[in-house]
């Protein structure tokens, strides 16, 4: 299975975690779900498997933005819709590197963890 790395291609965190992978020589696919969208399963599979509060990233610009009404009260199945019409509230970068593991953010030792890489 390959390993995917889902976000947005200008984002910041976006660009360090892919650096990061060049660096190490890692193959992934690249998955923009600001472009290319994501599915209801997955947000849903990885909301499980992390949590939603770990996925929503309420500190960025468009969370902010959003009106009172769509921040307050918030649960998963909201969290999940609200990811679904905004990707870009998914917390960046998320990736994929198979094997049930699941990081949401970018940490260069949890990446040198899941790769077995010393950084």
């Amino acid at each position: 299975m390959p390993i995917t790395i889902y976000g947005i291609k200008n984002c910041d965190s976006m660009k360090k975690a892919r650096a990061w992978l060049d660096k190490q020589g890692v193959q992934y696919v690249f998955h923009d779900y600001k472009t290319a969208g994501i599915e209801r399963e997955r947000l849903e599979r990885w909301s499980k498997k992390v949590g939603w509060e770990a996925l929503l990233n309420r500190a960025g610009t468009t969370f902010r933005k959003l009106p009172d009404k769509d921040k307050q009260p918030i649960d998963a199945t909201k969290a999940v819709k609200l990811m679904l019409a905004q990707p870009s509230v998914i917390k960046r970068p998320v990736l994929d590197a198979g094997s049930g593991t699941l990081l949401v953010g970018f940490k260069p030792e949890s990446y040198a963890e899941a790769f077995k890489v010393r950084d």
